[in-house]
């Protein structure tokens, strides 16, 4: 089970790595490397409105559970819009920063816990199951896309805090 888990794991670093970072090497920090990336589009907008591009553009490391656009488009209808407003900006940081993770926890790490704790305080749940790696109720489907300043793991939704 471990060998399958860790084989995965290894399939999904060479897959991303070869679509997501072709030719950046690890120059780029955590914001630029998803900006680039062309799927976390609305991520990046998140970030901006949140004011937390500069801290995920610092020196770090920082490990994150980076939702793509699609996962962003599975939110109820007016979520989104309602959080980018200003009026809100608390309540998206604190859903943003339940998507990092203080330090650089690589995949073979993250398959290894039960639980996380974000930058936001609260836990994230970690979950393999069938070589499948869930955080909280979000599935991984890229791992380890190093950055200059953390790593990233790619989720197919948004997950919210407590």
């Amino acid at each position: 089970m471990k060998t399958k888990i860790f084989a995965l794991l290894i399939a999904f670093t060479l897959i991303a790595g070869s679509t997501v970072l072709a030719g950046s090497g690890y120059k780029k920090d955590i914001v630029d490397t998803a900006t680039g990336a062309g799927s976390f589009n609305t991520l990046a907008a998140a970030l901006q409105a949140a004011d937390l591009v500069e801290t995920l553009r610092s020196a770090g490391p920082f490990t994150v559970f980076a939702p793509t656009d699609a996962a962003f488009a599975k939110l109820p209808a007016g979520t989104l819009e309602n959080l980018l407003k200003p009026e809100n900006k608390a309540q998206l940081q604190a859903i943003l920063t339940y998507h990092v993770v203080p330090g650089r926890v690589m995949a073979s790490d993250v398959v290894k816990l039960a639980s996380a704790k974000t930058v936001n305080g609260q836990p994230i749940m970690v979950k393999v199951d069938s070589g499948t790696v869930m955080i909280d109720n979000a599935k991984v489907t890229q791992t380890d896309i190093m950055c200059s300043n953390g790593v990233i793991h790619v989720i197919d939704s948004v997950i919210l805090p407590k």
